[in-house]
């Protein structure tokens, strides 16, 4: 019982939650971000260049046969686009992080034996 414990403490850690979680949203939010380069952004900017060289076709543009450097520039804006989401993301998580660490923790209550030793030390300060 005590590995099933060990692994319950392990799994159900902060750091460990906040990594699947970090893991799961890049996940959806690459394929987002993926789409947005490979759909919107990325035939945005080319399509004036090809234009502007006279070019009707992309493939025109390659030294060998294969070589897609477009979808090499395309995965370059798509990594720096995530990390700097993720970069965000985990200031934000500090920062609070950080305003929670510097909330003081609230005294305990006294104890019943306290509260009676209490009430003894003023009656005996009463008496005359």
């Amino acid at each position: 019982m005590a590995f099933f414990k060990e692994f319950k403490d392990f799994a159900l850690k902060g750091n460990v939650v906040d990594l699947a979680v970090g893991i799961v949203i890049g996940a959806a939010f690459s394929a987002i971000v993926k789409s947005l380069v490979d759909d919107i952004i990325t035939p945005l900017i080319l399509t004036p260049l090809l234009e502007a060289a006279r070019i009707k076709n992309i493939q025109e543009l390659t030294w060998g046969a294969g070589i897609k450097y477009g979808n090499f520039l395309s995965n370059i804006i798509s990594f720096i686009i995530v990390a700097f989401a993720l970069f965000i993301i985990v200031k934000g998580i500090n920062a609070t992080r950080k305003k929670e660490e510097t909330k003081p923790a609230a005294p305990p209550a006294p104890s019943n034996e306290e509260k009676l030793l209490m009430e003894i030390r003023d009656a005996l300060k009463s008496r005359p």
